[in-house]
């Protein structure tokens, strides 16, 4: 059966009538979204799938939808690639999964659930060489392990580590620990589980060792800022009274990766952690482990999730009433590079976001006011201070040594703040009639600022 044509998300954003919906990040003009899924790039273009309710602003019977770009600016929105399938073992939901190219097809793996209450499993599909049409058959690649310790497990993460293929799941355990669980994959159609992998009793002392599942666990190769490659797992902070809200967020492990002398299978031993991002409103996010460059050294590319909802510490957000009258609910980040700095995670935005810079705007006593969608930089000369203001509320005060950078994006109610050397504040903001987003500064600094708009394809 032959799809829809794609849509451009450029048309979508600007003939929608909300305010507050995005105009340079995609996602469809209606439904609910959430995690970022399947987040790749093959045959010239990156694709990112994400779990999507087209049918609703509410979180119910998940899907996944589907947009890709040849540039990261850019965006076609395809076909739901995914769904339930009646009395199959996703009929409750397509969750959180991964797509590689296996054996020159493209395949996802993803955590089906049965609507009978059912343990999470590895569900296998198959998709075309433009990752738009997908056959699924309900193949089950990995069930539920058959251990005491493991009570939850979901969102299958794939890596290679020596030449072998490998995968990870997030998992929950009977002692409260949240945990890793590790798999072998010769075969993509059957998966070999090998254990218990790591856990938050691991010796780094860090945010995501507070988690009683993590969650979308993920774990690439990054550069370590001294000429070589460090490990970084990424984990979202699942407790038991989460609903959407997430209070913890996400958190990351770095480390090294050795093998087991005796095994060959991988051992993954952390060194230090911290928060992956400083905002509330940023959940889930996938990482893809892209092509290395010429001189080896290791790329990725992540998308994360910021969602709506009512206001946390104390800021403003929207009612479920506000949410349904929308009709739509969920955006997903810019696209954001990883590195370490001086051993620290650093969170920057893709270089390609820079083409959106439409027209230049000037900094009057050292602040400007940023438009619906707009970019501020300081860069700290000598020591300095940004303050990020919406209306009367701080929404953020940012002390900066001597050359260290704060960029600040917005695009209607998403709110992105990068800092150099560290990661990212991810905020949703919905501004009141009369009330501008401000960004100043106080020291010794240089500032730049410039309204966004979708360049000419």
């Amino acid at each position: 059966m032959t799809q829809p044509a794609a849509l451009s998300f450029a048309r979508t954003a600007a003939e929608h009538p909300d305010p507050y919906f995005p105009r340079l990040h995609p996602r469809p003009a209606q439904g609910w979204i959430n995690d970022p899924n399947g987040v790749s790039h093959v045959n010239g273009r990156y694709h990112v799938f994400f779990q999507y309710n087209p049918d609703s602003a509410r979180h119910h019977r998940i899907q996944w939808g589907h947009v890709s770009s040849a540039d990261l600016v850019h965006w076609e929105e395809h076909p739901v690639a995914l769904k339930p399938q009646d009395g199959g073992p996703d009929d409750f939901g397509c969750w959180t999964g991964v797509v590689t190219v296996d054996g020159g097809v493209p395949t996802a793996a993803y955590s089906g659930v049965r609507a009978d209450g059912g343990a999470s499993q590895v569900v296998i599909a198959r998709g075309s060489e433009d990752l738009v049409d997908w056959v699924q058959t309900g193949h089950v690649a990995a069930s539920m392990p058959e251990d005491p310790q493991v009570t939850a497990v979901r969102d299958p993460f794939l890596f290679t580590f020596e030449g072998v293929r490998y995968a990870i799941q997030g998992a929950g355990l009977a002692d409260g620990r949240a945990a890793l669980l590790l798999y072998r994959v010769a075969d993509m159609d059957a998966w070999e589980y090998l254990g218990i992998w790591l856990t938050t009793d691991n010796p780094v002392n860090a945010p995501a060792n507070l988690a009683e599942i993590w969650e979308c666990p993920q774990l690439v190769r990054i550069p370590d800022g001294e000429g070589g490659t460090a490990w970084l797992a990424m984990f979202s902070l699942w407790q038991k009274d989460d609903f959407h809200e997430h209070a913890l967020g996400t958190g990351h492990l770095v480390g090294r990766m050795t093998a087991d002398p005796e095994t060959g299978l991988p051992v993954f031993t952390p060194v230090s952690g911290g928060r992956s991002d400083l905002g509330r409103d940023f959940y889930a996010p996938q990482i893809a482990q892209l092509k290395d460059a010429e001189d080896g050294t290791p790329r990725v590319l992540l998308s994360g999730w910021a969602n709506e909802g009512p206001g946390r510490d104390g800021r403003r957000g929207r009612t479920q009433d506000e949410i349904d009258a929308a009709g739509w609910a969920g955006v997903l980040t810019h696209p954001r590079t990883l590195r370490l700095v001086d051993g620290r995670l650093e969170v920057a935005p893709f270089a390609e976001v820079d083409a959106c810079r439409a027209g230049e705007l000037s900094f009057t006593d050292r602040a400007v006011t940023l438009p619906a969608q707009g970019e501020a930089s300081v860069v700290a000369r000598a020591e300095a201070a940004v303050t990020v203001r919406l209306g009367e509320t701080v929404l953020l005060r940012e002390e900066l040594a001597a050359g260290q950078e704060l960029r600040v994006f917005v695009d209607a109610s998403l709110l992105e703040i990068y800092r150099s050397g560290g990661v990212a504040t991810t905020l949703r903001i919905y501004p009141q009639p009369g009330e501008e987003l401000r960004v100043a500064f106080d020291g010794d600094a240089l500032a730049s600022a410039w309204t966004l708009a979708l360049p000419e394809a």
